[in-house]
């Protein structure tokens, strides 16, 4: 069992759908409007929130070490988790990321669809390493982060100015050759690694051995105004 998002494409005028569950590979992304949540580029409006126990932020209280809480502001119904133990039987000892290779591979495949290659790019890359250590410090596959942010909202706060922003997630692949077979067989995931407008992408995975999902990938693809 491994799930990836549902592709997220935004743009700049566009409002934003919720992540839906996919048949197989379960995935999570914002393209088409979606009826779970909705938002925009410009602010989280509608969104719950709740909280929960934050085991790697502690503080000390009259000597004693506490958990401290962090509210979960990713709206309710936009995540999923994994059983316990879904993955156990999975070896993930020799899972990596090689970025030019994996660049290579989504290029080969734009190629193949007369589609103009894309350029790996530092601020993408960011937005992608900080979803992706998000999905794994909270063990979940989702768009929206803890802190309520939608793919556009953290590619903005790199600093990079969107034109064109898209996302696909993935959780529990042992190998980006896995991951990106999965995008391609899902029709959303697939629609975002063929726009034909995207110029650069960021990639990262987040790996922790002690969260069911084990393995947390994050495209992000964009365009610059």
């Amino acid at each position: 069992m491994y799930r990836v998002a549902l592709p997220v494409v935004l743009a700049a005028a566009l409002g934003l759908g919720a992540c839906s569950l996919n048949t197989g590979a379960i995935s999570s992304g914002f393209n088409d409007l979606g009826s779970t949540a909705s938002l925009s580029p410009s602010g989280n409006s509608g969104l719950t929130t709740t909280s929960s126990i934050d085991r790697s932020s502690r503080s000390s209280v009259g000597g004693a070490q506490v958990a401290a809480y962090t509210p979960d502001k990713a709206p309710r119904g936009s995540y999923e988790k994994a059983p316990p133990g879904a993955l156990a039987d999975r070896d993930y000892s020799a899972t990596a990321l090689n970025p030019e290779r994996a660049r290579d591979l989504i290029n080969q495949y734009r190629s193949e669809h007369g589609l103009k290659p894309l350029r790996l790019n530092a601020a993408l890359t960011d937005a992608a390493k900080g979803h992706s250590r998000d999905l794994a410090k909270w063990d979940r596959i989702s768009h929206y982060g803890s802190d309520g942010s939608n793919p556009w909202d953290r590619v903005k706060r790199t600093g990079y100015k969107p034109r064109l922003a898209a996302e696909n997630v993935g959780t529990g692949q042992i190998s980006f050759n896995e991951v990106l077979r999965g995008w391609k067989e899902s029709p959303g995931h697939n629609k975002n690694l063929l726009l034909s407008d995207a110029r650069e992408m960021g990639l990262a995975l987040v790996q922790d051995p002690k969260t069911e999902f084990k393995s947390f990938w994050t495209l992000v693809i964009g365009t610059s105004m």
